[in-house]
């Protein structure tokens, strides 16, 4: 059997596949990032936050999708993967951001206090830089692992990248499901890349 597999079959798989990563990932940072910094912040909603988080990282990230899947409401759509993948992003996401903020020195707190500066003031000039090569560090496991887990999707018919890779089992063509699978490889990497180059220029001098 042989499948043809075009130029405009690869670009609209592409972007499907990037939507499915995008908007997981910015839904994952919205969410994300706040509930990460309240986490920090209380001991009982860190111990809920992480602890609930820490479970769903997990569970396999088929079995998430299929989940969604079964809900009525959701069906076979890209809104049940989306949710899916949202769910998927959010771990890392929230415990780095818990982690971030949590490691930072007491006393830089107090000496920046000490200097008259107001809450807002130490979050925004002080804490936020410390913070942000290890929430970025996060940020970069949640979009590699998404751009990985995005693939799945084909499994419900949603698209994406990995309808190549399904297909070429299908047919037992390596081919086609090389045509899904070198995408994804390189913007797995190319995130992995961008992301570390950005958490290094974050990194506080010595």
């Amino acid at each position: 059997m042989i499948t043809q597999v075009t130029t405009a079959d690869v670009l609209e798989a592409l972007h499907q596949h990037c939507l499915l990563v995008l908007i997981p990932l910015t839904i994952g940072l919205i969410l994300g990032l706040p509930l990460g910094l309240w986490s920090a912040r209380s001991r009982w909603a860190s111990t809920i936050l992480i602890n609930t988080f820490n479970g769903l990282r997990v569970i396999p990230s088929l079995a998430v999708l299929f989940v969604f899947v079964a809900v009525p409401y959701l069906g076979l759509s890209f809104q049940s993967a989306a949710i899916a993948l949202t769910l998927l992003v959010m771990p890392p996401i929230l415990i780095s951001t818990d982690v971030a903020f949590r490691s930072i020195d007491p006393m830089i707190r107090e000496a920046a206090y000490g200097m008259g500066m107001s809450s807002r003031q130490v979050l925004r000039s002080i804490e936020i830089p410390l913070a942000l090569p290890v929430v970025v560090a996060g940020i970069k496991t949640a979009t590699v692992e998404v751009i990985a887990s995005a693939t799945l999707a084909a499994f419900i018919g949603v698209g994406g990248l990995g309808k190549f890779i399904v297909l070429g089992f299908a047919v037992y063509d390596p081919a086609i499901l090389l045509v899904g699978a070198i995408p994804v490889a390189l913007l797995a990497v190319l995130a992995e890349i961008g992301l570390t180059l950005l958490q290094r220029s974050l990194q506080p001098p010595q």
